[in-house]
């Protein structure tokens, strides 16, 4: 087993697609319902154990005498080995907090589709119930409830003190506000838990460069050294738009029982309280409010990356198709390629929009550029054009401020007020050393003459 069978897991195949049990054969049909996932609508929401990635592309190479290339339909099959209707109901409670069933006197048993496979091939925690999910965290349950809201309408907290997030609003440089949630220490705990013992055992598409263990901006760039030109694509709300429910299939597709995926995800998304308002009027910030991956959570980067799994997967397979090469940095999207690959931009640009736009994601159109070799090429924030190199702009920035510390004080230099401004030029002057080792040699000589 290897990358592509969690590619086929997360897809919807199984490391073993056909099991039998009690000598019958598991219902594997696509479509077949599963209670509500709403959690509004139901006391416990549930989701498809599954995401389904309705379409892909076929690799053909692009010829101006030819139709453009189409994206066609990708069958869908579940590879979790589902739990029959009946099966789910209980008389009797079978754990604390499980939810109530269709029937009165009647409880949902949700956690007898964990598939151990799946978790004993990435190595994780069989949790099966709430009571394992909070001995693992080392809660008690009632505390694990508590992180959760569990007994709050609609899983949300009443006003800003009974959050588990601190909130903050920041100006966008391209305009608008972003909005930070930062969780309060214990909760941060429970999600610093779930980020190395959970997620960080989890691949991610060799295409995204963010945020994974071996890879930066430094890997991101050198992938796209003297092309000839360069697109790059920009993700608009990147975390607010990973909902909930996308965030319970990923746990689901590690093979955790939909009772723990559950609350796995709202132990790792935030619904903000209903008074929250932004400092301006925008329908954009309303979207803010559905459940979602919260920017500032230690969480957040790793489910980012693989809720993009499929889109990294497909917009790979049409670069291919069209002779370029794809990276991901977090939201952004680069592609580059040789000159005659320029002119069929026309019809690949309208094909990434249509396979972001299935996938749940949107495009910031106003950050859509191409740069020619001609021009400056700059893939986040590295020039490309001939090899790797520190762009001469925030090199002659980041000398000034080192002159003007020597001369004014490093105190007038710290703008942003940064908690220690020393060690934050430190880690700029060794970007540029990993970029351009004689610069960065040049910036540390004036860096040691300043009085701190």
């Amino acid at each position: 087993m290897g990358l592509f069978d969690f590619i086929r897991g997360l897809f919807g195949s199984s490391p073993n697609h056909q099991v039998e049990q009690s000598g019958e054969q598991r219902d594997t049909t696509p479509g077949r319902s599963d209670p509500g996932v709403s959690e509004t609508a139901s006391p416990t929401p549930q989701v498809e154990p599954r995401q389904s990635v309705s379409k892909r592309t076929q690799t053909h190479l692009p010829c101006s005498k030819r139709s453009p290339v189409k994206l066609q339909q990708l069958e869908y099959r579940p590879g979790i080995v589902r739990t029959p209707s009946e099966q789910e109901v209980s008389k009797q409670k079978p754990y604390r907090f499980a939810s109530i069933g269709p029937r009165t006197g009647e409880y949902l048993n949700l956690s007898r589709d964990m598939d151990e496979r799946w978790l004993e091939y990435f190595g994780l925690p069989q949790l099966a119930t709430p009571d394992d999910l909070a001995q693992w965290l080392n809660l008690s349950i009632g505390k694990l409830a508590w992180l959760t809201h569990h007994t709050r309408e609609g899983y949300r907290p009443k006003n800003e003190s009974d959050s588990h997030y601190h909130f903050q609003w920041k100006r966008k440089r391209s305009g608008g506000l972003r909005l930070i949630e930062a969780p309060k220490q214990e909760l941060k705990n429970a999600q610093h838990q779930i980020l190395h013992q959970i997620l960080d055992s989890v691949p991610t598409h060799q295409a995204a460069h963010g945020f994974v263990r071996g890879r930066s901006i430094l890997s991101n760039a050198s992938r796209h050294v003297g092309s000839k030109f360069i697109l790059k694509l920009d993700l608009e709300n990147f975390y607010p738009s990973v909902k909930y429910s996308r965030i319970v299939a990923i746990f689901r597709s590690m093979g955790f029982s939909r009772e723990v995926s559950l609350w796995l995800a709202r132990l790792t998304t935030s619904a903000p309280y209903w008074g929250l308002k932004a400092p301006e009027k925008n329908w954009e910030y309303w979207q803010l409010m559905q459940r979602h991956l919260p920017q500032g959570a230690p969480t957040s980067p790793a489910l980012a990356n693989l809720s993009a799994f499929s889109l990294d997967v497909r917009l790979s397979g049409l670069a291919k198709a069209y002779n370029l090469k794809y990276s991901r940095y977090a939201d952004d999207l680069t592609f580059s390629g040789p000159g005659m690959s320029i002119p069929a931009l026309n019809e690949f640009i309208p094909l990434t929009n249509k396979i972001i736009s299935d996938e749940r994601f949107y495009v910031n159109k106003k950050k859509r550029k191409i740069i020619r070799n001609s021009q400056r090429q700059c893939v986040t924030g590295v020039v490309v054009n001939e090899k790797v190199n520190v762009s001469r702009q925030d090199y002659d920035i980041l000398k000034a401020i080192l002159h003007n510390c020597i001369k004014l004080g490093p105190q007038t230099q710290n703008r942003d007020d940064h908690p220690n401004f020393s060690d934050h030029l430190r880690g700029r002057i060794a970007h540029v050393m990993q970029l351009n080792p004689a610069r960065g040699t040049k910036l540390l000589m004036v860096y040691d003459q300043i009085r701190w």
